[in-house]
């Protein structure tokens, strides 16, 4: 069967063939006048309930949606309407890899970018260098205390911009702090620490869309040919 093709309306549902079977997508097209980008933004831990859904992750997609970037949301394994069972991040790995590659077939002029929160960074940071993506997006990444092993995950070779709540409750923030120092990267990713903000953002999700726009800004690749005009 041949792959749906990337949808023009506003808002489609589609379902992707996946390496675990049907993985439940949804495509959004840009707000403004539309960047040569898709951005894949991927959900935080399936077994404590993330779906792509969550709040954090479609304030994310608004925000590249409103700085002009198509996005594609899509459930991992096992979750929504998604088939397979959870696979502690390697079959996700595998699942975003297949997605890229769909985005990579039906948007070949397009750069791929990815962003993520939660679990859905480390599902990202661990493909990245893989995918080669123009930018990498990485909300609260779980840098310790889970069962994710960020010592083996190579640094993204592109602009990277991390995101963490300073009283994050489930990802400690020093621990994400000490990760990145430890990359010894030059130049390091751009880090954004948001005081007075919870793992989920509550009450801060205007601030979050705030700083996505913010921190991607100056890595917006040009327009697509008329989208000035348009």
């Amino acid at each position: 069967m041949n792959p749906p093709a990337f949808p023009t309306d506003a808002t489609a549902t589609l379902t992707l063939q996946g390496p675990a079977g049907a993985l439940e997508t949804i495509i959004e097209a840009a707000e403004a006048p539309e960047r040569e980008a898709v951005a894949i933004v991927c959900h935080p831990l399936p077994t404590d309930g993330g779906t792509m859904h969550n709040k954090v992750v479609t304030m994310a997609a608004r925000a590249l949606r409103e700085s002009g970037i198509a996005t594609v949301r899509f459930n991992f394994r096992g979750t929504g309407a998604s088939e397979g069972s959870f696979d502690q991040g390697r079959g996700e790995a595998d699942d975003l890899r297949a997605v890229a590659a769909w985005v990579r077939e039906q948007r070949p002029g397009a750069r791929l970018w990815l962003a993520g929160f939660s679990f859905g960074s480390y599902v990202t940071l661990k493909c990245a260098n893989e995918l080669h993506p123009g930018m990498v997006i990485s909300i609260a990444p779980p840098a310790a205390g889970r069962n994710w092993d960020f010592g083996t995950l190579t640094p993204p070779q592109c602009p990277w911009l991390v995101i963490q709540g300073e009283e994050d409750e489930i990802v400690d923030p020093q621990a994400v702090y000490a990760w990145i120092d430890s990359l010894k990267l030059d130049p390091p990713p751009e880090l954004v620490k948001m005081p007075e903000t919870s793992h989920f953002f509550h009450r801060r999700l205007m601030d979050l869309r705030g700083a996505i726009k913010n921190g991607i800004r100056p890595h917006l690749p040009p327009e697509t040919e008329g989208a000035a005009s348009a």
